[in-house]
């Protein structure tokens, strides 16, 4: 079997041949698995130190989410790009929380969600999401899937974390669209298919800073943004990003603020 890296850099070559022009631990939920957790007073891993400048990928060229990282828009005309695609989000009141339950989402992480890059790949979507976003991966003895070691460029802080699992909840898997979120804002009303796609989608997952992470909870962008002012725009746009393609709204206040982020 090949290791996960060697499958996502097939996944990447695929996606560069068909679109050219398109130039992980928990997160949501507090499963212990996805970006909603509540803090577990881990800290941030065995170490961190100032990540490199302009490290990881930036949103512009990465649609499909396989690419790693989230790196800085500083441009002005990728600013300007930004805003733009913040403008097509639709916005709408948040609704009730009534009836959302992480599990409607589908078990964390499950590799069979139809409609997604990486999946059906022999490994889950957590250990998939670490191997595209980490370096100096290590795996556990006897599989090429389990990630137990890493380095991490962190994007919401800017900073890098030597990742080891008997600290797991030092990284986390952030849903940059939180799943109550979603859940609030229309996911109640659609299928299970779909709710699986949201929830493993690497388009909406990112490794981050567990403490930072645990911060967010459900926030949208008006009550919560990543420590980095650097990576704010970027942050902005992968939210856009993923509502656009689930057609899913956003608060008024989330989307001001969001164009704010990029200068709008």
């Amino acid at each position: 079997m090949n290791r996960p890296g060697e499958r996502i850099s097939r996944a990447l070559a695929a996606v560069l041949t068909t679109a050219v022009a398109a130039a992980v631990l928990t997160g949501c939920d507090g499963s212990g698995l996805s970006g909603d957790a509540k803090p577990s007073g881990s800290g941030s891993g065995s170490g961190s130190t100032q990540a490199a400048a302009g490290s990881g990928t930036s949103p512009l060229v990465n649609p499909e989410g396989t690419k790693p990282g989230l790196a800085p828009l500083t441009s002005e005309q990728d600013r300007a790009a930004a805003r733009r695609l913040i403008e097509k989000v639709t916005t709408k009141g948040r609704g009730p929380k009534t009836g959302y339950a992480r599990e409607r989402f589908g078990y964390a992480w499950m590799d069979t969600a139809d409609g997604v890059p990486l999946a059906r790949n022999g490994c889950d979507t957590r250990n998939d999401l670490l191997a595209r976003d980490g370096r100096n991966l290590r795996y556990r003895s006897g599989s090429d899937c389990v990630v137990v070691a890493m380095t991490l460029n962190d994007p919401y802080t800017g900073t890098v974390i030597d990742w080891r699992k008997q600290k797991a909840a030092a990284v986390q898997i952030d849903h940059v669209v939180p799943l109550s979120y979603g859940w609030q804002m229309g996911a109640a009303r659609w299928d299970k298919a779909k709710r699986q796609q949201f929830a493993n989608d690497p388009l909406n997952l990112l490794p981050v800073d567990g403490p930072a992470n645990s911060s967010k909870s459900d926030s949208g962008p008006a009550s919560w943004l990543p420590p980095s002012k650097r990576i704010r725009c970027s942050y902005a746009v992968r939210i856009s990003q993923v509502a656009v393609k689930y057609d899913l709204p956003v608060t008024a206040a989330d989307k001001k603020s969001m164009l704010t982020q990029c200068g709008g």
